[in-house]
């Protein structure tokens, strides 16, 4: 039997990570529902995954608005009667976010990564938890890269954003595990597959005077193996994570950074 066999998945976000999750967990066996702000994107991940025979239905959602992701859920209980996994994968341009030094950075701009990605996951948790809590059972998954713990200078409000990400993940797993939820934050390097990590590492080459290419090598010199985070090792861990056979992992980081960092 596949891992996620029958079971119901929400995503949040139809970029790299939220486009390769939501293929991940159709083709073992979820029923996939996707949340994003781009259709025509949407319409790609559905396509492929309809063409695998997987199962897909898709929405244009702002995962900022607590009104339209709560009826999102709703409508998504009634089709099926359960939610089994919520995964926020939502993403920000980092471009006047990242690549400044704090004391030259805007308080908006400081603050806005800090808001919007608080606010979404909190959003997303707090409107699935109730099913979950009535059914006994549910995973909640998040995902921060490597410098949530690995301070960097130039990420601006990135860092303490991440950490709150992670801190909300332990404690939706402290108020909520013994009602059956588990809630797991996906810890990585930063993944070359993904459009996003082009963008953030131009960005930070440019800062530290180095070309695209010699800040990739440096990133990957920093890993025990010396190189970084594959976009399938995220996803077959985060499979993993999701389904029965990672039922003892709730309230920790799930730690896929190569010796990045060690605990």
């Amino acid at each position: 039997m596949k891992r996620l066999e029958n079971k119901v998945a929400v995503i949040y976000g139809n970029g790299g990570i939220g486009g390769a999750i939501a293929k991940a967990f159709a083709r073992e066996g979820a029923r996939i529902f996707l949340a994003g702000r781009t259709q025509t994107r949407l319409d790609e991940i559905s396509a492929e995954i309809q063409a695998a025979n997987g199962s897909i239905a898709t929405a244009v959602l702002d995962a900022l608005d607590e009104q339209a992701v709560r009826i999102h859920i709703d409508k998504i209980v009634s089709k099926t009667g359960v939610i089994d996994i919520s995964f926020n994968t939502i993403g920000l341009p980092q471009t006047g976010i990242q690549g400044i030094a704090l004391a030259n950075l805007s308080v908006e701009n400081f603050l806005k990564p800090i808001c919007i990605y608080a606010q979404s996951h909190f959003i997303t948790a707090k409107c699935v938890l109730p099913h979950m809590i009535k059914q006994h059972q549910g995973v909640i998954l998040s995902h921060v890269p490597n410098a949530s713990r690995q301070s960097a200078p130039y990420v601006g409000g990135m860092i303490p954003a991440w950490s709150s990400l992670e801190a909300l993940s332990r404690s939706i797993s402290l108020e909520y595990g013994q009602q059956g939820v588990r809630s797991i934050c996906m810890l990585s390097t930063g993944i070359e597959e993904t459009p996003l990590i082009d963008e953030v590492w131009s960005i930070h080459s440019k800062v530290h005077g180095l070309t695209l290419d010699q800040f990739y090598e440096a990133s990957r010199s920093f890993t025990h193996r010396k190189r970084l985070t594959t976009l399938k090792e995220f996803t077959d861990a985060a499979v993993f994570a999701a389904s029965d056979d990672g039922s003892a992992i709730t309230g920790t980081l799930f730690n896929l950074t190569a010796g990045m960092i060690v605990h």
